[in-house]
């Protein structure tokens, strides 16, 4: 082997669940050029490869047969502007949080309402996520990414990455592997501050909604170095107008298509799931959207206890939950 893969690698430690998981190849991508030695080993290999930024979406089985690349080229900077926009690029293996802290830091608004979620900026994409009513598609502008199909990097733009809720061409398909983001950063910026918690604030800078936002997120959230998970298991459900008026007490959101988001985590508190347990896997009390592991969560138990809240709600409430951490 030209690069340092390293065999049988454990993984407790690059995943914020704490699953005890082991790779049967790995290897830490500090340069570009190691993304292609990445693909060429698993092509040679006739294995699949995994990509790991914090492993802070992730439901990791015990043993992942294939190659797992941790990704982290650091990296940021201010690219120019136009009349309308600052263009600021992070490499992948940049830590999400520490970025929007950063641009919010050097006046480069826009990202606010995203701080705090665990990851790295790499991974963001693949998820389009979202908080507080910004998603990452509001604010990206292009990316590279290496075509293991193709052998060749290339730049998508932000209609190619085909941006739907929590979804993009990333997770519908393993085939791309984000090297780098550019955002584009509104010159005319305005807060969003629609969302509960945010409204009547009187926040008028992006400093402001953003520690607004970490407070929220802090008193809702559990930490993850100290009681592991994965944030939010579930997607909030989009549904049609009548399975959502047969809710009506439910939270909801009107979509631009003209059906309704209800939330995930009222539906499995309604089912009275707060702290139901499987092993070491638990509803967190605090919050029916978080599953954590009390300390001796295996993949199973975390498996099973979803499992048992999907069935739950669809019996209740006609919804069918889908599951938002990526398994491996």
């Amino acid at each position: 082997m030209s690069q340092p893969f390293d065999t049988d690698y454990a993984l407790q430690k690059h995943n914020t669940f704490g699953l005890s998981s082991t790779a049967q190849f790995a290897l830490t991508i500090d340069t570009p050029q190691q993304v292609v030695a990445l693909a060429n080993f698993a092509k040679q290999q006739g294995l699949p490869i995994h990509m790991i930024g914090t492993g802070s979406n992730l439901l990791l089985r015990p043993v992942i047969a294939g190659v797992v690349g941790i990704m982290a080229i650091k990296g940021r900077t201010l690219l120019g502007c136009d009349d309308q926009r600052h263009y600021v690029k992070a490499n992948a293996g940049e830590e999400w949080p520490e970025f929007v802290a950063w641009t919010v830091a050097e006046g480069l608004w826009g990202l606010e309402n995203l701080a705090g979620i665990p990851g790295t900026v790499g991974a963001a994409p693949v998820q389009n996520i979202g908080a507080y009513g910004v998603e990452l598609a509001d604010r990206l502008h292009a990316l590279t990414a290496y075509d293991k199909k193709h052998g060749v990097t290339i730049a998508l733009t932000r209609d190619q990455c085909r941006f739907s809720y929590r979804n993009s061409i990333f997770k519908q398909s393993d085939r791309y592997i984000v090297m780098d983001v550019t955002f584009a950063l509104p010159k005319n910026w305005r807060p969003v501050v629609g969302y509960q918690g945010l409204k009547d604030q009187g926040l008028e800078d992006a400093k402001a909604v953003m520690e607004r936002v970490l407070s929220i997120r802090q008193s809702k959230l559990p930490d993850w170095k100290t009681l592991g998970n994965a944030g939010s298991f579930f997607h909030n459900p989009v549904v049609s107008r009548k399975v959502a008026a047969a809710i009506p007490e439910s939270p909801q959101h009107l979509q631009g298509d003209g059906r309704i988001k209800i939330s995930a985590a009222w539906l499995i508190d309604a089912c009275g799931l707060k702290g139901k347990t499987i092993g070491g896997a638990c509803v967190y009390e605090n919050h029916a959207l978080i599953i954590v592991n009390k300390g001796h969560a295996t993949y199973d138990d975390v498996s099973s206890l979803a499992e048992s809240v999907r069935r739950a709600v669809a019996a209740r409430f006609g919804v069918s939950l889908v599951q938002e951490p990526l398994t491996f």
